[in-house]
C-alpha cells in the first residue's frame, strides 16, 4: 500500500533556518508597502491588470505564449480569429479564478486554500471556462476528457519529467493528508508564509488531476498568498517571479525537480523527501515572492508613477500642461466628478470639458457611464510606457523618469 506520508516533510518544523525566518519577516514587511498611497479606485484597475499579468505568465510558463491583448479581448468578450482564441480563452479562465480568489480574500472568506474542496473548486473553475480544445490529456495515444474538479481516476497514471506520483487510487488519501497537514502549518503568521513554498511543491507531487496542476498550484499559491495577509491588494503576482527566475528562466523546473529528492541520509530529516532540498526550495521560493513584491512596489509608487503618467500625457498632448494636470489629480483622488474638471483646471467649463473629453478618448481616464464620475485608466497601448517590464523580458531594474 502507497502511503501518504510519501510526501513528508510537508513543512519546516521545529528548528526554523535563521535565512529562512529572515526571509519570512522581510516578505511581510516589503507586502505592506505595495500600493501605498493609491486610492482603491485605482488599486482595482490596477488589480485587474496584475491578473492578465500573472495569467500571461503562468501560462508561458506552460509554453502557451499569449499577447496580453489578446486575453483583454477575450475578457471584454470580444472575438479573435481561431488561431488566437484558443490560447486568449485558456488565459481568460485563469483570471477569472484568479477574480474568484480575489473577491473571496476581499471579503475575509478565504478559508484553507489547501482544504480539499477549494482545490477541487480552483481546478473545476479553471475547466469550466477552458476551450475545448483544451479540455483533454493523451496518455500512450488515447485521448481523456479532462473533467472539471475531478481527480485522476484509476488507469491514469502519469510520470512527471523523472517523477511518477502517487497512483490514482490512493490519491483521496494523499490529498487528505495534504490538507490535514497544512491547515495545522497554516495556523501561525509565520507559517502561513513559511508553508507556501512547500504546499506549492507538494501539491504538484501529488499531480492529482489528469492535467492542469502546475497552473492550479500556482493560483493555489496566490490564494495562499492573499490568506497570509501579503498580497499587497493582490498587486503582485507569483507566476511572473516563477517564470523568470532570479537569474535565469530555467529555475523553477530545476528547483522543482531538486525538491522531489529523497531523503538523503540521517541527517536530512526523518520523512520520505529531503529535508534539506525542501529548505533550499524554500529559500528560493521566499526570495522570488520577495522579488516581485519590491518590483510591484517600485512600479506601483504613486510618485514615480505619476511621473511616468504625467511624461506620457505630455508625450502624446504636447504642451498641454492641463491634462497633465488633470491626470495626477485624478491619480491621487482615485475618481473625480465631472463637474470638478473646471475647479482643479481653474478653467471654465467648456475648456475642461475639452480636456476631459481628450483623456477620456485615448483611455487615460474611465467611467462606468458618460455621466458618472471619471477614475484613472490605463490603457493597453501605453502599458509598457507606464509599467516598464511588467510583460517584457528585460531585466527587472526600473529606469524611473
Amino acid at each position: 500500500m502507497e502511503t501518504s506520508a510519501r510526501i513528508e516533510p510537508c513543512g519546516i518544523e521545529g528548528s526554523i533556518p535563521e535565512a529562512l525566518a529572515d526571509l519570512v519577516v522581510s516578505v511581510r514587511t516589503a507586502a505592506s508597502e505595495i500600493g501605498r498611497g493609491l486610492h482603491p479606485s485605482s488599486l482595482r484597475e490596477l488589480r485587474s491588470m496584475i491578473r492578465v499579468m500573472n495569467s500571461y505568465y503562468s501560462n508561458l510558463i506552460e509554453g502557451h505564449n499569449t499577447r496580453p491583448r489578446d486575453i483583454e479581448a477575450v475578457l471584454a468578450g470580444l472575438a479573435l480569429d481561431e488561431e488566437r482564441r484558443p490560447l486568449a480563452e485558456e488565459a481568460a479562465a485563469h483570471v477569472r479564478v484568479q477574480d474568484w480568489i480575489d473577491e473571496l480574500a476581499d471579503r475575509n472568506e478565504l478559508d484553507e486554500p489547501t482544504s480539499v474542496p477549494f482545490i477541487r473548486e480552483v481546478h473545476r473553475r479553471f475547466y469550466d471556462a477552458m476551450p475545448e480544445e483544451f479540455r483533454f490529456a493523451e496518455m500512450d495515444g488515447v485521448r481523456h476528457a479532462v473533467v472539471p474538479g475531478a481527480f485522476r481516476s484509476v488507469g491514469q497514471e502519469v510520470i512527471v519529467g523523472r517523477h511518477q506520483p502517487p497512483f490514482a487510487e490512493r490519491l483521496p488519501a494523499f490529498m487528505d493528508h495534504y490538507a490535514m497537514r497544512y491547515r495545522a502549518l497554516t495556523r501561525g503568521a509565520t507559517g502561513q508564509i513559511l508553508s507556501i513554498p512547500g504546499a506549492h511543491h507538494r501539491l504538484n507531487y501529488i499531480h492529482p488531476f489528469l492535467d492542469g496542476n502546475a497552473r492550479v498550484s500556482r493560483l493555489v499559491s496566490h490564494a495562499m498568498i492573499r490568506a497570509a495577509g501579503i498580497g499587497g491588494h493582490g498587486l503582485w503576482s507569483i507566476s511572473r517571479g516563477l517564470a523568470r527566475g532570479l537569474e535565469d528562466r530555467s529555475e523553477y523546473m530545476a528547483r522543482m525537480d531538486m525538491a522531489d529528492t529523497i531523503r538523503q541520509g540521517d541527517r536530512d530529516g526523518r520523512g520520505n523527501l529531503s529535508l534539506d532540498r525542501l529548505e533550499r526550495f524554500s529559500d528560493w521560493f521566499l526570495r522570488i515572492m520577495l522579488d516581485q513584491i519590491r518590483f510591484s512596489t517600485a512600479l506601483l509608487d504613486l510618485g514615480t508613477l505619476s511621473t511616468r503618467y504625467g511624461a506620457l500625457v505630455r508625450d502624446v498632448f504636447p504642451g498641454n500642461e492641463r491634462a497633465v494636470r488633470l491626470i495626477r489629480s485624478v491619480l491621487r483622488l482615485g475618481e473625480m466628478p465631472r463637474g470638478d474638471a473646471a475647479l482643479v483646471l481653474g478653467t471654465g467649463e467648456r475648456t475642461a470639458r475639452t480636456v476631459l473629453g481628450q483623456l477620456v478618448r485615448e483611455g487615460f481616464l474611465v467611467s462606468d457611464t458618460s455621466k458618472s464620475p471619471v477614475r484613472i485608466g490605463f490603457p493597453l497601448d501605453y502599458r509598457e510606457r507606464l509599467f516598464p517590464n511588467l510583460f517584457s523580458d528585460a531585466p527587472l531594474e526600473i529606469d524611473f523618469p
